[in-house]
């Protein structure tokens, strides 16, 4: 018998870090005191830059930037697992699978290309001290940010629409408290070649 896709009616399980239902008060208050902190850390760090104008330097814009792709970061996956634990379900939609890990590829990889844009600046900053000011301008380093974004997101766009064209029959158990995309793709029941191709081809470029 042919897998029929079921993609539109599927729901995945998250099955997260342990069914005991002793640890779960324990597990809830731990990753909800430290979302808490990581997103009251990261604003403030952004108002700090805001509000202080002898921070209006590029490692300060980018060290905003940062602090703000972590908040988004975090709260991909965070919020949902807490309300999981808190309602006693594991259970994520396909749509809300799909989107949380379209998200999740973004801001992981934003993350990564906004520290190798850091470490250039500092590399401007420490090789031609000289011309810092003129070499990272407001204009160069809004423009880095600019397609840092376009690149992630189109690459993010891309691994989910290849996610979306495969069917998903049964034993949708994610063993993560998060929709990632490796495990996702090995629950698929069609043809996964060409996501493994991509992923391949995205792992020896890095």
């Amino acid at each position: 018998m042919e897998p029929g896709n079921n993609t539109s009616v599927s729901e995945f399980l998250l099955l997260g870090f342990s069914e005991d239902p002793e640890l779960q008060p324990l597990i809830f208050g731990l990753f909800l005191s430290m979302y808490l902190v990581t997103v009251l850390g990261n604003l403030l760090i952004i108002l700090a830059t805001i509000s202080d104008s002898h921070l209006n330097t590029p490692m300060y814009f980018f060290l905003s930037n940062l602090s703000f792709v972590d908040i988004c970061f975090t709260s991909t996956s965070i919020p949902k697992m807490l309300v999981n634990i808190q309602t006693q379900s594991k259970a994520i939609t396909h749509a809300g699978c799909i989107t949380q890990m379209c998200f999740f590829l973004i801001f992981v990889e934003l993350d990564n290309f906004l520290l190798s844009v850091m470490a250039y600046d500092r590399f401007v900053a420490i090789c031609h001290p000289l011309h810092y000011t003129v070499i990272m301008n407001p204009q160069l380093c809004g423009l880095l940010v600019l397609v840092c974004w376009i690149l992630i997101v189109l690459h993010a766009l891309l691994q989910s629409l290849m996610v979306l064209r495969l069917s998903f029959c049964t034993h949708l158990e994610i063993p993560h408290f998060f929709c990632e995309l490796n495990q996702v793709v090995q629950l698929a029941c069609s043809d996964t070649f060409l996501n493994d191709v991509y992923a391949i081809n995205i792992l020896y470029a890095r």
